[in-house]
């Protein structure tokens, strides 16, 4: 059995999108990588305003330093980071919007893991998915946001592993997508229904089995992985494109500026989704960004602070 540890060659990573409800609206706000490997494991906090794809770095850092974490949003409130490996984590750090600043929370994941996936049903609850801790996790915790409790599903994955991306339609639906247990390599994507948290498979699959991509969600709309590696460990451009309104799956005539693995994702929603950091022969830094109304690729000129993968990351799109 491989024993994932190395810090270039498996990550699960991330992303928590959000859209509002009601009359409410959408407001850019910002888009935050946390931890990862830099050649060292990562405390860091890169922040993306998204008005101007500017790139700032928090004074907050994670607790401890930490790669193959998880990451998602309640928007317009606070972003999460869970898990991950430094060595193995069980702690989930807040981050509490406008200020920016760090708290951790008293309730922890059910067991210490890495590799993990993240969604949110932004202004409800978030969910960790999968993993790895000696044993491949299937298992899901909820992060349920009122009071920052945590509960187990009855629910799980389909496969147990790491290496999963999530996404999610928000007030819908949040959806885990890939991974591998060493012995098997997934194109499955799970959806979790939010209303009753049950579990489903969709018909769909990705483009080719592969573990340790990135995922974000243009919520209302779609979702899309990105990159990864496969069962022969060659990295991939490739973007998967799943539309909410039948769970259908198409791959982009876009694909990333590098073919990459261990990278992370986030989104805008409403607006753009970005993929920052991975790796492919090196660490990466370039941020790449998917604007939804044509699904078109272009990459920022500001950069994560350093080359860096194993990351994650998530969203505040904000409201009025």
């Amino acid at each position: 059995m491989v024993r994932p540890f190395s810090p270039r060659t498996r990550v699960s990573t991330y992303l928590s999108a959000w859209m509002p409800t009601g009359d409410e609206t959408p407001q850019s706000v910002a888009g935050y990588f946390g931890g990862g490997y830099t050649g060292a494991a990562s405390a860091g906090i890169d922040k993306i305003t998204f008005a101007g794809d500017t790139k700032s770095t928090l004074s907050a850092t994670l607790t401890i330093a930490r790669y193959y974490l998880a990451g998602f949003a309640n928007s317009n409130t606070a972003g999460y980071f869970g898990g991950g490996y430094s060595p193995l984590r069980v702690d989930i750090d807040k981050i509490t919007f406008p200020a920016d600043t760090q708290s951790t929370l008293s309730a922890t994941l059910s067991s210490a893991r890495f590799g993990a996936g993240g969604f949110a049903n932004s202004g409800t609850a978030g969910y960790f998915c999968g993993g790895y801790t000696g044993a491949y996790i299937a298992g899901i915790d909820k992060i349920t946001f009122s009071a920052d409790t945590k509960s187990t599903l009855s629910a799980t994955l389909s496969n147990g592993g790491y290496g999963f991306s999530g996404f999610a339609n928000s007030g819908t639906a949040g959806y885990s997508a890939g991974g591998t247990d060493d012995s098997s390599f997934y194109d499955a994507i799970d959806k979790i229904t939010f209303s009753a948290d049950t579990k489903s498979t969709l018909s769909a699959t990705l483009t080719s089995s592969r573990y340790i991509t990135a995922a974000m969600a243009n919520s209302g709309t779609a979702g899309y992985v990105g990159g990864g590696s496969n069962s022969s460990g060659v990295s991939l451009s490739g973007i998967d494109k799943i539309t909410f309104s039948a769970d259908t799956k198409s791959t982009l005539s876009a694909t990333l500026t590098t073919a990459r693995s261990e990278l992370a994702g986030m989104a805008d929603s409403g607006t753009a989704g970005y993929f920052g950091g991975g790796y492919n022969a090196g660490r990466l830094s370039g941020i790449d960004k998917i604007t939804f109304s044509a699904d078109t690729k272009s990459t920022l000129s500001a950069t994560l602070t350093a080359g860096n993968n194993a990351l994650a990351a998530m969203a505040n799109s904000g409201v009025l």
